[in-house]
């Protein structure tokens, strides 16, 4: 039956709100819990070990909290952690490089698609991989942006600066036969509207975060747990870290977005408590 539990989505910081946003626009009546790694964010920098860490703890955290789904908002995580997760938990676990991949299959009229993001989600080649599985003639490019996500963080995602340091990235894509760009980072949507002038008004832009919010539709409605909610489901944001220029951010991603940001110390007990109960065997501290 229809199930009145939270939606948990978490990611390495500000930018996995570009999902939420997708995901409040197609199903409202769902309450969400949002856990961003603000004082851990950039995730892209860190050994695979320290990444699969990072996701399993929070993931703990939330389905503490008794989520009845799990959408790993995070590109890095999702490419690096997501078997781990899947291993772990006892609920739908969906991450968004499967759907990035699918719109770029879909999109793609050349064969030939460019994805960028972390330097962890380029090295463990998720992205390539994906596509590959879904059409085989379809050729990918990879190219880390490191710059991406500490520039979106501390909200600089126009003018000369973020222009630069786009086109230092991306300027020879262009003169390629790709005619497709997946935004493999939930914060790289922000620099969206930069990239279009770097690259030109041709190019399509492949956003994961809409194919993600089909796909944990689809999850929900299949296995009977969409919410029964007559109204507008409640939202819970949560953060392990907080500054002006998260909630700044935060409000250019979702317009009604109120600062209303909770904080959680991912040092402290409640998250080695969360994860200890989740690993022991009987499911007992």
């Amino acid at each position: 039956m229809p199930s009145t539990k939270p939606i948990g989505i978490f990611d390495s910081g500000v930018g996995g709100l570009t999902v939420v946003a997708r995901v409040l626009e197609l199903l409202p009546r769902e309450d969400i819990i949002y856990f961003g790694d603000t004082a851990r964010v950039p995730y892209g920098i860190r050994s695979p070990r320290v990444i699969r860490e990072f996701s399993r703890e929070i993931a703990a955290w939330l389905v503490a909290r008794g989520v009845k789904a799990l959408v790993v908002a995070c590109n890095t995580a999702s490419a690096v952690a997501l078997p781990a997760l899947r291993q772990l938990l006892d609920i739908p676990v969906i991450g968004v490089v499967e759907a990035g991949a699918r719109q770029a299959v879909e999109a793609t009229r050349t064969g030939e698609v460019a994805v960028i993001g972390t330097a962890s989600t380029v090295n463990s080649r998720a992205y390539p991989d994906a596509v590959s599985r879904l059409d085989a003639q379809v050729r990918t490019l990879s190219r880390a942006c490191p710059l991406f996500v500490p520039m979106v963080e501390d909200g600089i995602v126009e003018g000369p600066v973020a222009e630069a340091v786009i086109r230092h990235y991306l300027a020879d894509i262009r003169q390629s036969r790709i005619d497709t760009l997946v935004l493999g980072c939930t914060h790289y949507p922000l620099l969206q509207s930069e990239m279009r002038r770097a690259l030109g008004p041709e190019l399509r832009i492949v956003d994961a975060a809409e194919g993600t919010a089909v796909e944990l539709a689809e999850i929900l409605a299949r296995l009977d747990l969409a919410s029964p909610n007559l109204e507008n489901g409640r939202r819970r944001y949560v953060f392990s870290d907080r500054t002006d220029a998260f909630q700044a951010l935060a409000r250019r991603i979702l317009p009604g977005f109120m600062g209303d940001m909770e904080t959680v110390d991912v040092e402290g007990g409640e998250f080695r408590d969360a994860l200890r109960l989740l690993e022991s065997p009987a499911g007992e501290a």
